[in-house]
């Protein structure tokens, strides 16, 4: 089945994992998608090249000093623009249908919120943007009435299981497959290694969301993005254990009937559901082969051995300005660890400390938010410095 016309695509972030991927669904059907612009921080020749295959109307660089390069090597129609202001011109191009945002940080709210305000679709990959703005964000999509499509697996599961069901809802549950540490006891988690924790079981992911795997902070900022996706208080929202990846996630109704979403653990798939709602299109991947999987195991994630999930439930239900400050010492705290300047438990320890410092502030606007994030990264970088 095929789309009734091309559907003209925005991918914010081309070079990272997400999209990277989302252009296989896009080469996978050149029928129904067809590329309008691409942005990216710093990856020259990658993105140079992107720009030679699909020949878009735009590109972003974030890196003001790459400009000349850049534009160098860019077919001759498309235009380069740069920095945030950029990135927000792309995000609102006249000609796209859908921005696919993937960008990696809280640099993915202001584009998200042009996007929206443009009336786009949004396809959304970065979780900070509601972690760190939910509240704005999802307001801004009510008063333009478009479409916010969720691309993490675990949330596009629940969007899914929730068509039609909004109402019967009782309970969301959020898989994780448990990190590569999972069986790992405080003393081993001590002397992980950014080779180590790089190294997922099921997924294929950035450095930055696979070490957050790794600590569970991942899964608490999909909690806090669930809570406003879905208007469900953080009581209602609960995190398992579920090893082989295989249930991306659960709702539970009202009468006691549980509707679980399975599948492979590609991104591809819940992308190009994204992408293609409320048409299906036909999978890039291998289907779920369960004669091989065998059995599916369940767990209760240990808050003791990995504490950043409870920063998390802790940041959202506090909410104000507390989730923004959270999720930038997260940031600064997981560069910190990959560049070797941190060790693995230290990353919650750090976010403990920065968020025990922060003195909330109620009703915030996008400015306040931002103020907060910037105050979060400066006293982050102060702690781990000494």
């Amino acid at each position: 089945m095929t789309l009734h016309r091309p559907l003209e695509v925005v991918v914010l972030g081309s070079t990272g994992s997400i999209g990277q991927q989302a252009l296989e669904v896009i080469d996978a059907h050149p029928e129904s998608y067809r590329l309008q612009g691409i942005a990216a921080r710093d990856e020259l020749e990658l993105i140079a090249s992107q720009a030679q295959k699909y020949q878009p109307t735009m590109v972003s660089v974030a890196n003001q000093d790459l400009y000349s390069a850049l534009k160098s090597q860019l077919p001759k129609e498309t235009r380069l623009v740069c920095g945030m202001e950029g990135l927000c011109e792309l995000a609102s191009l006249e000609a796209a249908d859908i921005v696919l945002v993937a960008l990696s940080g809280a640099i993915g709210i202001r584009p998200t919120l042009a996007a929206i305000k443009a009336g786009k679709r949004v396809a959304l990959a970065n979780k900070e943007t509601l972690v760190a703005a939910g509240d704005i964000v999802m307001g801004e999509v009510i008063r333009s009435g478009v479409d916010l499509l969720p691309v993490d697996s675990e949330h596009s599961a629940v969007f899914q299981c929730l068509a039609g069901e909004e109402r019967h809802l009782k309970k969301i549950w959020l898989t994780a497959s448990g990190g590569p540490f999972r069986e790992f006891t405080r003393e081993q988690l001590a002397v992980v290694t950014r080779e180590m924790a790089l190294r997922h079981p099921t997924w294929r992911m950035g450095p930055k969301i696979t070490i957050d795997s790794a600590t569970l902070m991942n899964k608490g900022l999909e909690v806090i993005e669930a809570h406003h996706l879905f208007s469900v208080d953080y009581d209602s929202i609960e995190v398992l254990v579920q090893r082989e990846s295989a249930i991306h996630s659960m709702v539970e109704l009202i009468d006691g009937s549980f509707l679980a979403h399975l599948g492979s653990a590609d991104m591809r798939i819940p992308i190009q559901y994204a992408l293609s709602f409320p048409t299906r299109l036909a999978t890039p991947g291998k289907p779920l082969d369960f004669v091989g999987l065998g059995s599916i195991h369940f767990e209760a994630p240990d808050l003791e051995r990995f504490p950043a999930l409870g920063l998390a439930y802790s940041a959202g239900r506090i909410g104000k300005t507390m989730p923004a400050v959270m999720n930038a010492a997260n940031e600064v705290a997981v560069n910190a660890f990959l560049a070797d300047e941190l060790g693995f438990l230290e990353i919650a320890e750090t976010v403990s400390r920065v968020m025990a410092r922060h003195q909330t502030i109620s009703q915030p606007d996008l400015d306040t938010i931002l103020e907060a994030d910037a105050w979060a990264r400066e006293v982050t970088g102060r702690i781990i410095n000494g």
